[in-house]
Order: C-alpha cells, then sequence, then structure tokens
C-alpha cells in the first residue's frame, strides 16, 4: 500500500475563513489528498476531527500534515499526547517548515520530541500573553466608563413588529408561541422579556 498523506487545518470560530482556505491550499501542494478541517481553539480539549484521523489512521503508512506546531495545539501537555499518539499508532507526522516525526517504525529521536515540547511551551505562552493583554484591555476600557457587552434592553430597541401584533397579544388572538412566530422570534424567552418590559413599564 502506499503512503497515505491527510492535511490537518484548524482554526478559531473567530478567525476569517480565508485563514482556513489558506491552510487548505498549502496542505494540497504539498501532496494532502484528505484534509481534515477543524474549527476550535487550540487549547480546546477536545477536537474532534484530529480525533477522527487517529481512528482512521493506518498504522505505519499514514503521515499527517499541518502547517504550525499551534494549529495542533497551544497546550504543552496536549501536544505530548499528540506526539504520543503518533508513536503509538505508527504514523509519520510532518509540521511544515518545522520538524517531521516519524513513527513508522515505532521509533522516535530524543531530539525530535524534545524539539516538539519546547515548540509547545513557546505556544502555550503566546496564548497566555494573549489572554493577559485581552484582560488588560478590558479593565483599561471599564477604567475609562466604556460600555461593555450588549446595550441594554429598552422599550425603544424592542423591533416594530413586535408592537404591531401586540394587541393581538393582549387581546387573546395569539399565545406567546404564536405570537414568537408572527414576529420572526426564535424563542419564548425573548417575546417573553418584550413582554415584560412592555406590561412593567421599565425602560
Amino acid at each position: 500500500m502506499e503512503e497515505i498523506i491527510a492535511g490537518y487545518a484548524r482554526c478559531s470560530t473567530n478567525e476569517k475563513k480565508q485563514d482556513i482556505d489558506r491552510q487548505v491550499r498549502e496542505l494540497k501542494r504539498r501532496g494532502a489528498k484528505k484534509i481534515y478541517l477543524e474549527y476550535e481553539t487550540g487549547d480546546s480539549k477536545v477536537k474532534s476531527q484530529l480525533e477522527r484521523f487517529f481512528v482512521e489512521a493506518i498504522p505505519g503508512k499514514t503521515t499527517l500534515i499541518t502547517l504550525e506546531v499551534s494549529r495542533l495545539s497551544r497546550s504543552v501537555q496536549q501536544l505530548c499526547d499528540i506526539i504520543e499518539r503518533v508513536k503509538e499508532g505508527r504514523l509519520r507526522m510532518e509540521i511544515v517548515d518545522g520538524i517531521t516525526v516519524d513513527c513508522r517504525e515505532n521509533q522516535m529521536e530524543p531530539m525530535t520530541k524534545a524539539f516538539l515540547q519546547m515548540s509547545g511551551v513557546f505556544a502555550e505562552l503566546e496564548l497566555a500573553m494573549t489572554r493577559e493583554r485581552i484582560k488588560s484591555g478590558l479593565a483599561n476600557a471599564r477604567a475609562k466608563g466604556k460600555m461593555l457587552g450588549r446595550p441594554p434592553l429598552t422599550k425603544e430597541r424592542i423591533p416594530d413588529i413586535f408592537y404591531r401584533y401586540y394587541p393581538q397579544y393582549t387581546s387573546g388572538q395569539l399565545n406567546k408561541s404564536a405570537f414568537a412566530r408572527v414576529c420572526k422570534i426564535g424563542s419564548r424567552s425573548t417575546i417573553h422579556k418584550y413582554i415584560k418590559l412592555v406590561e412593567g413599564g421599565e425602560g
């Protein structure tokens, strides 16, 4: 059986779609015939597509290609677990322009493992620093009195369509479910908030 080359592309849900498209193009250029697309954060404990790869990989035959170590994980512990699974599965893993781990013969050079662990340390440090910058930015915004999050709900912010059908609700022609449906509001809880605000005289 010929070597099977699979690609692994990951991006967070808040990243642009163009980024994962770029990864896919590069992985195909590197020979990947099948690509596992993951939409999770780097430090997520569960990566369903990576799990799927390990289930489908054929020992001694399959190579996994990814562009950066941070696409696999931003946690040192998770990275070590992935390396161990590559070894146990007798697989080959290639991090483009980085390093190649070939465990198809059930072996791994100590220097290779050490390099990957150090790469994971820096990825984890980068994530921690990013989170710290976000926390600092939010704290500064609050200190300056800036409003964070969604604006508070007021009568003026209730959609006009609510007021159009509200008389039919108060007259008993519409129950809450029907009221929400004709207003094209997805949940009873939202329509309940609007009714409570209007009838409670708040806002």
